[in-house]
């Protein structure tokens, strides 16, 4: 049987025994099995040709990078290896830390591809990619989200309202400025959205009545108002029980020009803030993160705040 005395003469050294058990449930690099086995280049590469001719391993070029991996036939003598491998690994003594590292390199693999897209994310709309678009999602977000009646505050000209229209029951749009409502009528006239219902109001003393609406939304409106905490406090008024708040703002800054470029009375909000804002108007199940930052100066950076109003 000259496969399977093939097989086992190729196994049979530790350090290929070790990248086997490796490969048995990862694809992996020559420079990530570098990293975990704490080898050099050449060393690994020669292990690696061995295992290759003896058919225990396969690879798959990706740029300038050959990812391994250990085929999928569990014939000949790739069976009888896979038996070896399952009883192998209480044996090798370097075994348990092999797989701890190995996780450790995973991970930064997927960090760095986390990294890449935080680093792509404040650059969309000048960076192409293919089928890729904020809307595409915002679409498919919208299509999941059950049909409710929602509350827009602060929301000029209705922009956000009519994309929240696509899926809501109904949307009550308050704003401040007459002119604001006033093209948002204009605009949902024109494209024929007959869900919206654009009130002139102020976000302190919400024109809606008590727990009428499911959930409500802040979008870059709470740092305008005089008091934010009043705001939140009669979305609670307004939100049926078990509804939810959601709060997107500006992280606090210090980029004293807002006030006369965009009217802000307040230079955003801290994480702290806005948590106990939400909790003493009785919210729970407060969850705060900032979700973006822009790479321009002064690098304006977005607050995310959730919340659910008791049942």
């Amino acid at each position: 049987m000259p496969s399977i005395i093939k097989t086992l003469r190729a196994a049979a050294d530790p350090t290929r025994l070790r990248i086997l058990l490796l490969l048995k449930g990862e694809e992996l690099s020559v420079a990530e099995l570098q990293e975990i086995l704490a080898m050099g280049q050449s060393t690994i590469s020669t292990h690696l040709s061995q295992l290759k001719q003896a058919g225990l391993v396969e690879d798959r070029r990706t740029g300038k990078s050959s990812f391994y991996r250990r085929p999928a036939a569990t014939s000949g003598g790739g069976g009888v290896l896979d038996g070896l491998l399952a009883e192998a690994g209480g044996d090798v003594p370097e075994a348990a830390a092999d797989q701890a590292a190995m996780r450790r390199v995973v991970k930064k693999r997927q960090d760095k591809m986390r990294s890449f897209f935080d680093s792509v994310a404040g650059r969309l709309g000048k960076d192409y990619v293919p089928g890729q678009s904020w809307k595409g999602v915002a679409e498919a977000l919208l299509r999941l989200m059950p049909p409710m009646v929602i509350a827009d505050l602060g929301a000029g000209e209705g922009t956000f309202a009519m994309l929240l229209a696509q899926r809501a029951a109904k949307v009550i749009a308050v704003d401040t400025s007459a002119k604001m409502i006033e093209v948002g009528r204009e605009q949902a006239l024109r494209h024929g959205v007959t869900n919206v219902e654009f009130r002139l109001g102020d976000m302190e003393e919400i024109p809606i009545e008590d727990a009428q609406v499911d959930l409500v939304f802040f979008s870059q409106s709470l740092h305008h108002a005089l008091h934010p905490d009043r705001a939140i406090a009669d979305a609670a008024r307004i939100l049926r029980p078990g509804g939810r708040i959601v709060v997107l703002d500006l992280v606090k800054h210090r980029f004293e020009e807002a006030r006369e470029l965009y009217a802000d009375e307040w230079l955003g909000f801290s994480e702290a803030e806005l948590e106990t804002m939400l909790e003493k108007s009785g919210f729970r199940n407060v969850q705060t993160s900032v979700v973006h930052k822009e790479p321009e100066t002064p690098q304006f950076q977005t607050l995310l705040a959730v919340a659910n109003k008791p049942n």
